[in-house]
């Protein structure tokens, strides 16, 4: 089995609503899917993330051309190894990375599509039957608010999240009326994309933590230098998380051995391949910390590559991280179990075990070939 051929398709898919955070203000997810062909017939699947410009990480898939045609997906690693280093991509990992993670999902793909089996059958087997996802909470009014807990509620989420780091005055209310409708055993927890200085996280999060008992903090301060995490860490009694910071496989291991937070929240986008996001959760579970699958925003094809390596690792925590539930639509055929419940169980077909729809690939494509980016300090969708 040899690769045949190899496609890219930048696609835009709008969100129900906005999403707003500290760092980013946009109107959907746009994403590039990734088809590898063989040679005998199979076809494989994946999603690269864009991260701040599509056009710079389309250029860095087509450039992995070489290295993928006429060779075996059996070899990802070798694959990875030379688009890293015969590439030069390692001078530039966090591109490199968004655009080789979708690859390696494809090749993946293709590989337990040939040998019938799932991926996370491929990483030792399932440690759960189950992954719990959270309920991604949209600043606004109180009532607009109130009615997203009562619908979490209704759909069965125990964790709830809400970006904070905008305007406290406005955040304390908001958590006021999550920790109402929600009751007082869910899990609330918060994420401040790094937009707080120590003190001013000191003060907010213990008044908040006392009032609202908050499950654990994301990004509260910036992450480097370590020292910022680890001070804050002196002065409050909240869980923290890690996100920002975890760029790469070497920032990854740093922050890991650190011990600067509780929980890591990253997913393979981050460090490249399925193979190093598994393994560095494995050193994380070494190291007694949990992790928390995080999302950029994405579509079908890379929230499957996610659930199956959530699936075989002894750490995921509760309340992974999803955007389904705010999707307007997606690329497969069936929608993703997270798009109306919490939970999300077995995949059960070869491969990613997930059907895209070609009709829908070429509908978003269009619309990104229409309208471009949704970029992520756009306030309102592409017009």
């Amino acid at each position: 089995m040899q690769i045949s051929n190899f496609e890219l398709f930048p696609i835009s898919v709008p969100y129900l609503h906005d999403e707003r955070s500290s760092r980013v203000h946009r109107g959907g997810v746009t994403a590039i899917a990734i088809r590898l062909s063989t040679d005998d017939g199979h076809v494989g699947w994946g999603e690269a993330c864009v991260g701040a410009d599509a056009a710079s990480i389309l250029a860095a898939a087509e450039s992995a051309r070489p290295f993928l045609i006429g060779r075996s997906p059996w070899q990802s690693e070798a694959i990875a190894r030379d688009f890293f280093g015969t590439g030069l991509w390692d001078h530039r990992a966090m591109t490199g990375n968004f655009a080789f993670a979708g690859i390696d999902m494809a090749l993946w793909d293709l590989c337990g599509k040939s040998c019938g089996e799932p991926i996370y059958r491929m990483l030792g087997g399932s440690l759960r039957d189950e992954v719990d996802y959270f309920c991604y909470l949209s600043q606004g009014s109180v009532e607009h608010l109130r009615r997203e807990c009562q619908e979490g509620v209704k759909r069965g989420h125990t964790c709830f999240y809400l970006k904070v780091g905008i305007d406290a005055e406005a955040e304390t209310e908001m958590l006021s009326t999550v920790r109402a409708a929600i009751g007082p055993d869910r899990k609330l927890r918060i994420d401040a994309n790094q937009a707080w200085t120590v003190p001013v996280a000191t003060q907010l999060l213990n008044q908040w933590h006392q009032a609202f008992s908050i499950d654990f903090v994301e990004a509260p301060v910036p992450v480097f230098p370590l020292a910022n995490m680890r001070d804050l860490r002196q002065r409050v009694d909240v869980s923290f998380c890690a996100n920002e910071g975890l760029w790469t496989t070497a920032d990854a291991y740093r922050v890991i051995r650190s011990r600067c937070a509780d929980i890591l929240c990253f997913s393979g986008y981050w460090v490249g391949t399925l193979r190093r996001f598994h393994t560095l959760c494995q050193v994380a579970h070494l190291e007694g910390l949990a992790v928390c699958k995080h999302t950029h925003g994405e579509l079908g094809i890379a929230a499957a590559a996610a659930q199956h390596v959530l699936l075989a690792i002894p750490n995921a925590c509760d309340g992974a991280q999803q955007t389904a539930a705010m999707m307007a639509d997606d690329i497969l055929q069936t929608p993703l179990p997270i798009a109306s419940t919490a939970r999300w169980g077995r995949i059960d077909g070869p491969g990613l075990g997930i059907e895209v729809s070609e009709e829908k690939i070429a509908t978003y494509a269009e619309l990104y070939r229409q309208q471009g980016q949704f970029l992520p300090y756009q306030s309102d969708p592409p017009q």
